[in-house]
């Protein structure tokens, strides 16, 4: 990874070092849930972070594995929590980047058959990319439903209406080699602030990778393809110059270590400290690319840096 640190691996890092660290970066990528904010509540600090950020000439992109929304929804949630600052071509989501792997890589020629959110078709439409539409009958089963023709991929992501006959279309579809399997995100589940459990896109992909014998092309994190489309939209992106900054070490973590950019866990989400250690501890050598470079207890901690760098302005 980039960056020659005498303070990276797993460490926890303050004011000095942070500044030292923002410094020599260019582009600072940010998860959202659980970094910049949780459900309808911002973390404290984070919208001055991110607006500092930008004010010193960073530049600031959102990699998001959630696929419920748009991206001009998501726009309206930054400002409705106080980020001004954020501009749509800031934000890569899964459903979006999906949306330009069926356009720009593979070129599909046919429909698409979505499990997911409206947020993932209306980003489908977005790209001209025609979907199959749902009309079946209150009491289709996969025995008298219809099945559309000319089904040249199926994309999975959260899915909060899914149902058995979604599942079964799909395994039919798939049953042809040329239909392509992709999904927006493997994310296995997300947390609720009631201490309870969401299913994520990953239980999902399961279920049909067993149905269907195939194994999913995953868009989102971790895969480098999210990175890539941040390289195609900004000049100059070198992952030397870039710090991934997440909440959890299976993805974000993974992600950054995938593209050979600089990570930093904040301990405002799903990952703590300890599982950060028990992987930097195990013998594994695949484990390692789950462990940060570095640590903060919440992207707060970027405030002190900040106040250093005005002070040596003035």
């Amino acid at each position: 990874m980039a960056g020659a640190f005498a303070f990276k691996g797993c460490q926890k890092i303050r004011g000095p070092q942070i500044r030292t660290l923002l410094e020599a970066k260019d582009f600072i990528l940010f998860d959202c849930d659980g970094v910049i904010w949780h459900g309808e509540e911002a973390i404290t600090g984070a919208a001055k972070v991110v607006s500092s950020l930008i004010r010193h000439g960073k530049n600031v992109v959102f990699v998001t594995n959630n696929s419920t929304r748009p991206r001009e929804n998501y726009v309206k949630k930054f400002y409705r929590l106080g980020f001004t600052d954020v501009m749509l071509e800031q934000i890569f989501s899964s459903s979006y980047c999906s949306a330009l792997y069926l356009r720009d890589v593979v070129k599909v020629r046919g429909q698409v058959f979505v499990i997911g959110c409206d947020g993932l078709r209306r980003e489908l439409q977005e790209a001209d990319i025609p979907c199959v539409e749902e009309v079946d009958e209150p009491n289709a089963t996969i025995f008298n439903c219809a099945l559309a023709p000319d089904v040249k991929a199926v994309l999975v992501g959260h899915d909060d209406q899914l149902t058995f006959l979604k599942l079964a279309k799909a395994s039919c579809y798939l049953r042809d080699p040329d239909c392509l399997f992709l999904a927006t995100d493997n994310d296995p589940w997300h947390p609720l602030s009631s201490g309870r459990v969401l299913p994520g896109s990953g239980s999902l992909i399961a279920a049909l990778e067993v149905a269907s014998g195939r194994k999913a092309t995953v868009i989102g994190k971790p895969s480098r393809f999210m990175f890539e489309c941040i390289s195609s939209q900004f000049r100059g992106v070198d992952p030397a110059q870039c710090l991934m900054v997440g909440d959890r070490l299976e993805t974000d973590m993974l992600f950054g270590s995938n593209c050979g950019l600089d990570t930093m866990l904040t301990l405002t989400g799903v990952s703590q400290m300890e599982d950060a250690q028990e992987y930097r501890n195990s013998e594994l050598t695949t484990n390692q690319s789950f462990v940060p470079d570095y640590v903060v207890d919440t992207i707060a901690d970027f405030l002190g840096a900040f106040e250093e760098l005005d002070e040596q302005s003035n």
